[in-house]
């Protein structure tokens, strides 16, 4: 008689489902040592890149370690799994293990007034989308403020959010929240997607991850040696050229159940979404939830 395999299952007898972190070999787990090695470099932004297998959020562990003098700028935390994820307004973000990208940054932008900082989600999203066009040959698109946009079949879809948090007087904490092999049937909601369904090339996370990193550090440099202006760095117009809320007819829900409609004109200096209402009134929108309207 065989005795029982390294799983404990029964030779020939009903298998106990894995749990290990190769349960999932179209999934496999993220190379931590390949990433530092990769990314941090003397002179560089990132300072130190941790792997861990699971945790409630990377944005919730950052802040505590920046708030405790434990985390040097360029720190660079990522998580297998998170179960307690969020996106703006405190809505949660939740995805397989090992399906997606979930990562959070601690930048330190002493140079930059901090008038400026709230530039930096956006900034975010022009180095996400960068990152992934050349990585992965995905063209994404940028919905204001903070969502990442892909297209599946002939339909727009979310497939990652950006989410920036104030991390004490002198530091910020991006975290970025990006869905990779995302099967049809794992979506939260049928206007979610992934990488995988939008097409691209590769869904090795290693290859993304360094990728959004590199840019990311590249844009972030551009925009701190320019003092944080958007225009000398070229942010603005970047941001401008694949924001997907441009031009369009959209609804603005704002604090205090209100909400203004209008045409999406333009990015301002501050980072705001100029609307042009029916009233002939140019307003600018520095928080609230965007919904893009279908053309009358």
């Amino acid at each position: 008689m065989m005795p029982p395999d390294e799983q404990g299952n029964p030779p020939n007898g009903p298998r106990e489902p894995r749990s290990d972190r190769w349960s999932d070999l179209d999934r496999p787990p993220l190379n931590a040592a390949a990433l530092r090695r990769a990314l941090v470099r003397e002179g560089g932004l990132w300072s130190g890149v941790e792997v861990v297998q699971r945790t409630g959020s990377t944005n919730t562990d950052l802040v505590a370690l920046a708030a405790a003098g434990k985390a040097a700028e360029g720190t660079v935390l990522v998580a297998e799994e998170q179960n307690a994820g969020r996106g703006r307004l405190d809505r949660s973000w939740t995805a397989p293990a090992r399906s997606g990208l979930f990562f959070s940054v601690l930048l330190r932008p002493a140079e930059v007034p901090i008038a400026r900082w709230g530039w930096l989600p956006l900034l975010t999203g022009v180095a996400v989308a960068t990152g992934l066009a050349r990585a992965a040959g995905v063209n994404t698109a940028l919905k204001w403020p903070n969502d990442l946009l892909v297209t599946v079949g002939d339909e727009e879809r979310k497939a990652g959010g950006i989410l920036a948090e104030r991390a004490g007087e002198d530091a910020v904490v991006i975290g970025i929240g990006l869905n990779v092999t995302l099967r049809e049937d794992e979506l939260p909601v049928p206007t979610a997607a992934s990488l995988a369904l939008a097409g691209a090339r590769t869904t090795d996370r290693d290859t993304l991850l360094r990728a959004v990193l590199r840019s990311l550090e590249d844009w972030y440099g551009r925009w701190r040696a320019a003092g944080g202006d958007p225009a000398a760095s070229g942010l603005q117009d970047t941001y401008a050229a694949g924001c997907a809320t441009l031009g369009r007819l959209v609804r603005a829900e704002l604090p205090g159940d209100r909400s203004i409609t209008g045409e999406a004109v333009a990015i301002d200096g501050d980072g705001r979404l100029v609307l042009a209402t029916e009233e002939g009134v140019q307003e600018p929108v520095g928080a609230g939830d965007i919904v893009h309207l279908r053309p009358a």
